[in-house]
């Protein structure tokens, strides 16, 4: 008599919503009759499973269903085939459990590659190893070399395994429960989405679904939920954006398959790999990761846990240290979807932004809020992992300072609000950032981004190469300062390429203080067609400007810091040459130089750099 699935030794039995065991089970047998049964604890027989019937056994099969055994255990289970009182055919099966059973899927992060010595074991957390057999759950739990599938089965090709987080989320899951947890070890290091393509089933263990429903299917069809870590190879241009769909598929149909509808998965949000410049698709990373973050508004029942905050071992594998306190992120965040646990707290999420202005400095200021924070956000020193992009890859460096603040985040920009509105925000940004934020419970913060903070407005470069004169004597007021002369050569015009998109002279300026002096600046631009213009520009002195020799603006109050945005000023311009000339004081010293640049404010479009934009801005000459 020999068992083929549904009760094997050593195994954790699923229980159902009533908290007890509804087994299914089969076999081969030499004898025909009665299925009947006898369990066993501590070597007393159990009240109502003294050789009670369970099934039958005809054609050298036979199959049962052993129902109603309580979580907890271990059982010991005899089995016989009985005829007109005689036994043909018995087997036994030791050390059984009831409790909940979890899918392990993915790949190298899941599977294990931190450096041992991993948790020590517990006798009521068990694996289904890669040879089909239960055993206590020790580090690696996947040894691929062993595997009776050829999907897993890599030999010498893939022979490294380690720690992963399978035995912690376990160990965790019991002490937050108290009920026995069983792991099925169905992940492969480097797989990709479309090897876990549910249509491959039909291959069985060839395939890797197939694979990991052939070990349902022989441990009763029933599990608890998934528990999956994988999306590194699928972070490049062609897979990344099909990760979202092809998840939706795999659990789709992983719920049907398992019989449950609402399947709970708990997956890991990639964390980070450190290569060379270049070697990595750093957007396409992030994609699956955001993809990840938000996966719970394509899939039911389903929640991300953060890893961007874990050490690793090597290039891309988390340490065995660190896939501890993931595996017990791992059981909170499951018990909190199942609500195993009452205590448990989902992972962080991210729940917003607002855009407020600093009133001393007058620049933007992001505070980015979440939710599911366990006390105050806090880090071992200064705050990083918060970043500005221009939407396509392109950081924008303009955060200065990071503030954690409760459960929000406070960063201060070198930017006004009308530049804010054309970056987006980004925590954890590109392939190997460096991030460390955690609450009081050690919960990570999701990676997320490009977070798009507002439409951005169409925009010139600012220019950085005009004309200017020398420094020039000047007292009194400009009220009635007149255009500079462009064409006097006693000015000292002369054209300019500054290093930085602030035009200035600093270190001329700073020579003649205290002296007060006056300095031109002129910037021709061209129209291709008529167009309605937005003149941006900034100042940090006492300023007068004219557009085609006519008044444009005049601060006589201007002072420093200079904003990119001291004046805003919106103009019709028509097709054709035209010149702006800027007049500034140095205000003793004070004052160095200006920012100018201009915008079509009609435009709104989700990235300006991809654009055609001479018929819609004017082209600057200089």
């Amino acid at each position: 008599m020999h068992v083929l699935s549904g009760l094997l030794s050593g195994m954790v039995l699923q229980r159902n919503s009533r908290g007890v065991s509804d087994a299914s089970f089969n076999g081969t047998t030499t004898g025909a009759g009665d299925l009947e049964v006898r369990v066993t604890k501590g070597g007393k027989t159990l009240a109502g499973y003294s050789w009670v019937a369970v099934g039958s056994a005809k054609g050298g099969k036979f199959s049962g269903v052993l129902k109603g055994l309580k979580v907890g255990g271990p059982y010991d289970v005899q089995l016989r085939i009985a005829k007109d009182g005689n036994i043909l055919d018995q087997a036994e099966v030791k050390d059984i459990l009831v409790g909940d059973v979890w899918i392990l899927g993915g790949q190298s992060n899941m599977q294990g590659y931190g450096r041992m010595p991993g948790i020590k074991p517990h006798n009521l957390v068990r694996a289904f190893c890669m040879d089909d057999v239960w055993r206590i759950a020790k580090d690696p739990i996947h040894d691929l070399t062993i595997s009776v599938d050829a999907s897993l089965r890599q030999g010498t090709r893939n022979s490294f395994t380690g720690v992963g987080p399978g035995v912690a989320f376990g160990q965790d899951m019991l002490k937050r429960t108290g009920v026995p947890q069983g792991l099925l070890a169905c992940a492969l290091g480097g797989s990709r989405m479309d090897q876990w393509d549910p249509r491959l089933k039909r291959l069985g263990g060839k395939s890797l679904y197939g694979a990991a429903i052939r070990k349902v299917v022989k441990n009763g069809g029933a599990v608890a939920g998934i528990v999956w870590y994988q999306g590194c190879s699928d972070a490049n241009a062609v897979d990344a954006p099909l990760y979202t769909k092809r998840m939706k598929a795999m659990v789709s149909a992983f719920r049907r398959d398992c019989g449950n509808r609402s399947l709970p998965l708990a997956l890991v949000q990639i964390g980070v790999v450190h290569t060379p410049s270049g070697d990595r698709d750093s957007v396409a990373w992030n994609d699956v990761q955001d993809q990840q973050r938000r996966l719970n508004e394509a899939i039911a029942n389903c929640t991300c846990v953060p890893a961007i905050d874990l050490e690793v071992d090597d290039t891309i594998h988390i340490s065995g240290t660190d896939q501890q306190r993931l595996g017990r992120r791992l059981a909170e965040a499951m018990c909190a979807l199942t609500k195993r646990d009452a205590k448990a707290r989902p992972p962080i999420e991210f729940a917003g932004f607002r855009l407020l202005q600093d009133k001393h400095t007058k620049l933007a200021i992001v505070e980015v809020s979440f939710k599911n924070v366990a006390g105050s956000l806090r880090c071992g020193s200064q705050p990083h992992g918060f970043a500005l992009s221009d939407g396509i890859g392109g950081k924008i460096d303009a955060l200065f300072r990071t503030t954690l603040s409760g459960s929000k985040v406070l960063l201060k920009t070198a930017l006004p609000l009308t530049d804010i509105k054309g970056c987006c925000l980004h925590y954890g940004m590109g392939a190997n950032c460096y991030v460390n934020i955690t609450d009081e419970a050690d919960h990570a913060l999701p990676v997320f981004g490009p977070i798009q903070m507002g439409r951005p407005v169409l925009r010139t470069p600012f220019v950085q190469e005009l004309r200017a004169t020398r420094l020039l004597p000047f007292s009194g007021s400009m009220d009635k300062l007149k255009q500079p002369d462009l064409n006097d050569n006693t000015l000292g015009w002369a054209r300019h390429k500054f290093p930085t998109i602030f035009c200035q002279f600093r270190k001329e300026i700073a020579d003649s203080a205290p002296q007060d002096m006056i300095i031109h600046y002129a910037c021709r631009l061209e129209c291709k067609q008529d167009m309605v213009t937005t003149i941006e520009f900034g100042y940090d002195g006492p300023v007068k400007a004219w557009l085609d020799g006519k008044p444009l603006h005049y601060d006589p109050k201007g002072t420093n810091p200079a904003l990119t945005d001291d004046a805003v000023l919106t103009k019709s311009l028509s097709a054709g040459m035209h010149e702006i000339t800027v007049s500034l004081g140095t205000n003793k010293g004070k004052a160095w130089g200006i920012f100018l640049r201009f915008a079509n404010k009609k435009y709104r479009v989700s990235h300006p750099s991809k654009m055609n934009t001479d018929k819609l801005l004017p082209v600057i000459l200089g």
